[in-house]
């Protein structure tokens, strides 16, 4: 009879488990490390259709590449001056280094540097528009470029205010919107290459990251001072709400399928937040990750999410891929 109730007792465990596992809005599928890298990561990029992923080790001056088929270590791309940007177009890979302001372009599939694209100082964040065929890119005292990636050259800038941190371009190439961390986003007419639209913020500061949700025409702004996601009309700038956000945030997201905003810090927070309407969110989990793990990625299909982990202590460089479990 005992063994009997202690075998009840273990099977309503592993259903106890199995129950929580469902639950939870993210579930570790694997973490992939990232031997020998040391100091701050980045940005990353993903080549969905070749089951890649690159990662900005800019404080170990590489670019790391990740094998996401096989779970594995791929290459080390050496001397990347502080790799901060990265961008997969045109079945290359584009790397903005902060250290010597240059784009630098490699081949998809052999890696070899085919060219360096010189900005000025401090190239910083990139983004591809797949419809307009152009790649942005944040860099100096502000300005965004405009590069074709066919040609490899620069087409065209627009003047920012202040050095330009996290920016997202409307599907159509035609708005921009950046964060100048001083309290304030602009907006940018693409087409014509000016700054039209001068948004101040006041509920919160050190405004870092961004998410754009064009059927909503909301923006979402990561704020480091206090953590906050302003939440702002993209017709009149207002901000129509403000909720709560992870330390030293870093990267934020919108999955439009989910209507779920993701934003993560350096804290070791993943905060999943729920848009029941335009102007109203719901705070649905903090789920924890690892310190220093600010930096994250979402698959463009919203089934994944990569956190880059930083080597602190016995903690060693990883990424960790969370499945994004449905509710």
């Amino acid at each position: 009879m005992k063994q009997v109730g202690c075998v009840f007792t273990f099977a309503f465990l592993l259903l106890s488990l199995r129950t929580v596992a469902e639950d939870a809005p993210l579930t570790l599928e694997k973490s992939i490390a990232l031997p020998g890298v040391e100091g701050r990561i980045d940005h990353m990029a993903l080549d969905s259709a070749g089951e890649r992923l690159f990662v900005a080790a800019l404080g170990n001056d590489s670019v790391e590449v990740l094998d996401l088929k096989e779970g594995k270590h791929l290459k080390s791309l050496r001397g990347m001056k502080e790799a901060q940007g990265l961008g997969w177009a045109e079945n290359k890979l584009f790397v903005a280094c902060g250290g010597d302001g240059a784009i630098h372009v490699f081949d998809g599939q052999t890696f070899a540097e085919r060219k360096a694209i010189q900005l000025g100082d401090d190239a910083d964040n990139l983004r591809y528009n797949a419809m307009t065929r152009q790649i942005y890119v944040g860099y100096g005292r502000g300005a965004i470029a405009i590069v074709d990636p066919a040609k490899e050259t620069v087409t065209g800038e627009i003047k920012v205010s202040g050095h330009p941190e996290s920016f997202e371009v409307d599907r159509a190439g035609k708005r921009i919107f950046v964060n100048v961390p001083s309290k304030h986003v602009e907006v940018l007419d693409a087409e014509q290459k000016t700054r039209v639209a001068d948004w101040k913020l006041s509920e919160a500061g050190s405004n870092f990251p961004m998410a754009l949700d064009e059927s909503s025409k909301r923006l979402f702004a990561g704020c480091r001072s206090p953590a906050r996601i302003l939440v702002l009309d993209t017709e009149s700038g207002k901000t129509v709400a403000a909720l709560d956000g992870p330390g030293d945030v870093d990267d934020v997201f919108f999955a439009p399928d989910k209507k779920r905003i993701y934003s993560s810090g350096g804290d070791g927070l993943v905060f999943i937040h729920t848009q029941l309407d335009a102007d109203h969110y719901e705070l649905k989990v903090k789920f924890p990750t690892a310190a220093g793990a600010r930096t994250s990625l979402l698959s463009p299909d919203e089934t994944k999410l990569y956190v880059a982990v930083p080597h602190r202590g016995a903690q060693q460089a990883e990424v960790r891929i969370y499945f994004i479990n449905p509710e």
